[in-house]
């Protein structure tokens, strides 16, 4: 099992990282004044982040077999593991956010000319692929340059309560089958309990603020030399959700255990 463990831990790393660096991609639509066509490429992130859950959550599903099998097996340990390979892709991006914001101007203003993604991907040669080396910026990430910066304390905890409950959604359903066997299959399809609660929270408070703060950039210089420090906050709530989800995984999956028996 432990190659299957690390595949999944890579997985998962892809999922978060893919999706912490759409703030890339809205930034650099931003530095462009394009955030129309910044905004249709993130479509590059959701095809990279859904191919790789696609694998990763039938994978991940072989651990909570492979527990009734062998009791000794300590399945919670191994979902604990997946959940810090989520923590450490979201700290990955954080890591690369100035270089892909580069990359994704340059992808931004190519597309301009292309027309469209194919295109654009065809006309890709190898020399501008070793020219992708010069995109690399070096992060700085020192806490004593960030403050709030106008944002609301209550949106910085909505994101990270959000996150924690997107991330622990699949896993905390699969653990929930593992403590009622007899009703496995409806427990393993009951991540909606969870991640309905991030959904409104999603989609009433942090979507809508987070267009009103790109959105500002557009037109308010000063709000616009903010917005990279103002993204990499919001990226440190999200990394700060994953480890909030180790504390409420257990919990989580008792709720779904106890719901699915009312079904």
């Amino acid at each position: 099992m432990t190659t299957n463990l690390a595949i999944v831990c890579i997985l998962t790393m892809i999922i978060h990282a893919a999706e912490t660096l759409s703030y890339s991609i809205r930034y650099a639509g931003v530095k462009l004044n394009k955030i129309v066509v910044a905004l249709s490429l993130t479509g590059i992130v959701v095809l990279v982040s859904r191919t790789a859950n696609m694998l990763q959550a039938p994978m991940t599903a072989t651990f909570i077999d492979h527990a009734r099998k062998y009791p000794d097996f300590q399945v919670m340990d191994t979902l604990r593991i997946i959940l810090l390979a989520g923590s450490a892709g979201t700290l990955l991006a954080m890591l690369l956010f100035p270089t892909c914001v580069n990359l994704f101007e340059r992808v931004i203003a190519k597309l301009e000319v292309a027309g469209s993604l194919p295109k654009l991907v065809t006309s890709v040669s190898i020399p501008q692929l070793k020219n992708v080396r010069h995109y690399f910026r070096k992060p700085n990430l020192r806490l004593r340059s960030f403050r709030l910066m106008g944002v609301p304390k209550r949106f910085i905890l909505l994101n990270i309560a959000v996150t924690a409950f997107y991330t622990v959604g699949v896993l905390a359903s699969l653990y929930a089958a593992y403590l009622v066997p007899e009703l496995a299959t409806t427990a393993s399809q009951a991540s909606g309990i969870i991640n309905g609660v991030a959904t409104i929270l999603l989609t009433i408070f942090i979507d809508p603020k987070l267009g009103l703060i790109t959105e500002r950039a557009l037109h308010q210089e000063e709000s616009r030399q903010q917005l990279g420090k103002i993204y990499i906050l919001l990226m440190g709530a999200r990394f700060l959700g994953t480890l909030a989800a180790q504390a409420i995984i257990l919990p989580a999956a008792y709720l779904i255990s106890v719901a699915v028996q009312w079904i």
